[in-house]
């Protein structure tokens, strides 16, 4: 299979800080590679670098077997790219915005007149196309961004945390998008902190924390590699979360997580549902009551915490309290 993009050894400094160190990635035609890691890991810098609109300090990249450094034009006739803030004119219309980069891309004005109306219906903005960008909501300017990065059905994608404030239905709505762009044949490079989506959409994940690759696999490989399952619970009084936690500990094969806005409390232990029963006992004996109690498997919250030492929550700074140990820095590998 062809990579669509491809990486080598780039790096990136800013004076002393060395934004990447070295990073390879590879991202195969048709598919998604889901890009994690903590605030400051780098991952929009590579997105910048692969888009021509940053040069790397080192190293070589290709998008769509086009040398990124010395053909920036060809590459940039081959992507679509939607960053973190939305590049919208707020003083244009809805449809005027995409009918605009759709001749910025060399559209005929029909073509590009339809593509417009197109991708106003299909992102949920078509009773809003003829009104000004000025009077959307937030959300309504992401949808519209990302719709622009469409206009000229790229064969590369390149989406920097695509659905970062949009309301719950509309992220559903354009992890649909997503999939069926992939179905059709895009290849998509994507950064998030929602670990639901990469979970849900990347074919392939890669960590990377201070400018380095630290794991890659599937979303199942990197579960694996965490090993064992969690115990969660949830309980009555905030006042009990201290010695409901040594009670958690002193049964937990790894650290405690603990959201003291929820008052609950998960680690990962040996021994399954025994375990949790131990747990349950020694929370009766002192008297602490719990709401809720669970066993599961990790999840990508819990490879995240592991291989960086953070929750993604903590890191997107969602305002969520978690007393979050350090963790050991590791490579991992599928």
């Amino acid at each position: 299979m062809t990579d669509m993009i491809r990486a080598t050894g780039l790096v990136k400094t800013y004076g002393k800080v060395r934004a990447l160190d070295g990073l390879d990635l590879a991202v195969p035609e048709g598919t998604i590679l889901g890009l994690l890691g903590p605030n400051g890991a780098g991952k929009t810098t590579v997105v910048r670098i692969l888009t021509t609109l940053l040069d790397a300090d080192g190293g070589s990249a290709e998008v769509a077997g086009i040398d990124v450094r010395h053909r920036p034009a060809g590459v940039r006739a081959r992507i679509g790219l939607s960053g973190q803030y939305s590049a919208v004119d707020e003083y244009l219309t809805g449809f005027e915005n995409l009918d605009m980069v759709g001749r910025l891309y060399g559209l005929k004005r029909r073509r590009s007149q339809e593509r417009a109306r197109e991708l106003l219906e299909l992102f949920g903005l078509a009773v809003d196309g003829d009104r000004t960008v000025k009077t959307y909501s937030g959300g309504m300017r992401r949808r519209l961004d990302l719709a622009g990065a469409l206009v000229a059905q790229p064969p590369v994608l390149f989406l920097d945390e695509p659905t970062t404030g949009l309301d719950p239905g509309s992220r559903v709505d354009t992890w649909d998008v997503i999939v069926n762009l992939v179905k059709a044949g895009a290849t998509l490079l994507l950064t998030t902190q929602y670990l639901e989506e990469a979970d849900r959409l990347a074919d392939n994940i890669l960590v990377i924390d201070h400018g380095r690759a630290i794991a890659e696999g599937t979303a199942d490989q990197l579960k694996t590699q965490v090993g064992g399952e969690r115990a969660e619970i949830v309980v009555a009084d905030q006042a009990d979360i201290a010695r409901a936690r040594s009670v958690l500990a002193s049964l937990a094969s790894g650290p405690v997580v603990v959201d003291h806005r929820a008052r609950r409390l998960s680690a990962p232990v040996g021994g399954g549902a025994m375990a949790l029963m131990e747990a349950l006992r020694g929370l009766d004996s002192g008297g602490i009551a719990v709401l809720d109690v669970a066993l599961r498997r990790p999840t990508l919250d819990d490879v995240f915490l592991t291989l960086t030492g953070r929750t993604a929550q903590n890191d997107a700074g969602n305002g969520a309290s978690r007393a979050v140990p350090t963790a050991s820095r590791r490579r991992a590998k599928p």
